[in-house]
């Protein structure tokens, strides 16, 4: 490959902060507000998108806010927020889903607005438009990071970094030890939501409810559906099929589709793209653009052979794909699918799950679910990598196992996480430790005192 080489320059300090959060998705909000909540932490946040709030923005449900026997268990400030919607209007509440566990509908524009709002309140200065171009190492740790806008470069130095990119770019771009997708190297593919208006819901859930024989459902017997209520409807194989036939280009198996915040609002997430590494910006805009040949496919599909779809049409389109899965560390522990089967216990647990391990197949169109017993604890030592010092971890970048990943991954738990990876950092900063060397015990207190909920 041919290159260049760039001059040295220096790089002016735009700040130094206790704890820099990097990403302003679902784990980014809940750590910088952990963070911040911690009396004499200065926290800040960068972004690289005009919005915050990541993928409660783009049209999908929260998971994982119910466990299996439909009592709370995720609480702390994940469940402050969801609350806070509520009053508004703007979620729904937790509904228990024999498929997926809960369901809770959220709207994503009072999303973006309420976690400015936090930010406000709790004094974080959030950083948009920025993209982290490279970490500051001494030696094994990290002691801030490089940003690049139209600004030019600058650097931000914090005591304590925690990379809620997702994609684990700091921990990745710091020499952390990282895996991808699962043993032949392939991940979950991405998909890129759009809401269809327009539905006649009570046609919809009518005729699925009376006709299970033509409209099949996965695992969820059909009557479920018909009262109005939040849901997901999976399945429907048998009208893929004759789509397919008539020569639809259907990229899953299965229709894909769940309520939104109005009656006739309908979230799609039929899209797929098999293969694409969402870390290389080549394979991204392919992606991207293979999505949006595929949605035009799908909503002619769900108009033409969805009972209530007659008449919909698109009204938005989310502002970017949902990314399942790409880099993940290698950490302290790596929380694994017979953790999650087994309701495991940690000493060091920072929170529960309960979501099923839901696997996106990484070649074909099909998923599996497999569903956890009860909950299982998700261990603080699966946001911590190996070798790396100054750093943790929060959101689908934790340490763990390709199917556990399929668990830990959505919103739900990432919120969990964000949380306790805020409030580890910020007890870091303030005692002068290194984040797999801060005491569990007092992380654990801070947390309950937020409201995290801990099995005994």
């Amino acid at each position: 490959m041919k290159t260049v080489k760039e001059p040295a320059r220096e790089i002016p300090v735009r700040a130094e902060v206790d704890v820099l959060v990097v990403g302003g998705g679902p784990a980014g909000i809940m750590a910088a507000q952990a963070a911040a909540l911690q009396k004499g932490t200065k926290v800040m946040l960068i972004e690289q998108r005009g919005s915050l709030g990541g993928n409660m923005t783009i049209g999908l449900p929260l998971l994982g806010f119910l466990g299996r026997k439909g009592n709370e268990v995720i609480k702390g400030l994940p469940l402050q927020f969801v609350n806070r919607l509520r009053e508004r209007g703007q979620a729904t509440h937790h509904r228990a889903c024999p498929l997926h566990v809960s369901l809770t509908m959220i709207d994503p524009e009072g999303t973006k607005k309420l976690a400015w709002e936090i930010m406000d309140e709790c004094g974080v200065e959030v950083l948009m438009y920025v993209f982290c171009a490279d970490v500051i190492m001494e030696g094994n740790k990290v002691k801030g990071v490089i940003i690049e806008s139209k600004k030019g470069r600058e650097a931000i130095l914090a005591k304590t970094v925690i990379d809620c990119t997702g994609d684990g770019d700091i921990a990745f771009r710091a020499g952390a030890p990282m895996l991808y997708g699962n043993e032949d190297g392939n991940a979950q593919p991405p998909t890129l939501m759009f809401s269809m208006r327009g539905v006649d819901s009570r046609k919809l859930r009518d005729a699925v409810a009376d006709h299970p024989e033509l409209y099949d459902i996965d695992f969820i017997p059909n009557e479920f559906f018909r009262p109005m209520d939040n849901c997901t409807f999976v399945g429907f194989r048998n009208q893929v099929k004759k789509a397919r036939e008539a020569g639809y280009q259907i990229p899953v198996e299965r229709t894909i589709f769940m309520t939104g915040m109005a009656e006739d609002e309908w979230w799609v997430n039929m899209s797929r793209v098999n293969g694409i590494d969402a870390t290389d910006p080549v394979q991204y805009t392919k992606g991207e653009r293979i999505c949006i040949d595929q949605n035009d496919q799908i909503a002619r599909y769900l108009k033409e052979y969805i009972p209530g779809f007659e008449n919909a049409y698109v009204d938005r389109v989310a502002p970017f794909m949902g990314i399942r899965e790409t880099r993940r560390i290698v950490g302290e522990y790596t929380l694994t699918e017979q953790d999650i089967f087994d309701c495991a216990k940690f000493d060091d647990a920072i929170g529960v799950a309960s979501y099923p391990v839901d696997l996106h197949h990484p070649v074909g169109g099909d998923c599996t679910l497999m569903w956890c017993p009860d909950c299982y604890d998700i261990p603080y030592r699966s946001l911590i990598p190996q070798k790396i010092d100054g750093l943790i971890m929060a959101g689908r970048d934790v340490s763990a196992t390709h199917l556990a990943l399929a668990s830990v991954r959505v919103m739900g738990p990432a919120m969990c996480i964000g949380e306790a990876a805020g409030k580890a950092a910020a007890l870091c900063s303030a005692a002068g430790c290194e984040p797999r060397d801060l005491d569990v015990k007092t992380l654990q207190a801070a947390l309950r005192e937020e409201g995290v909920y801990f099995r005994d």
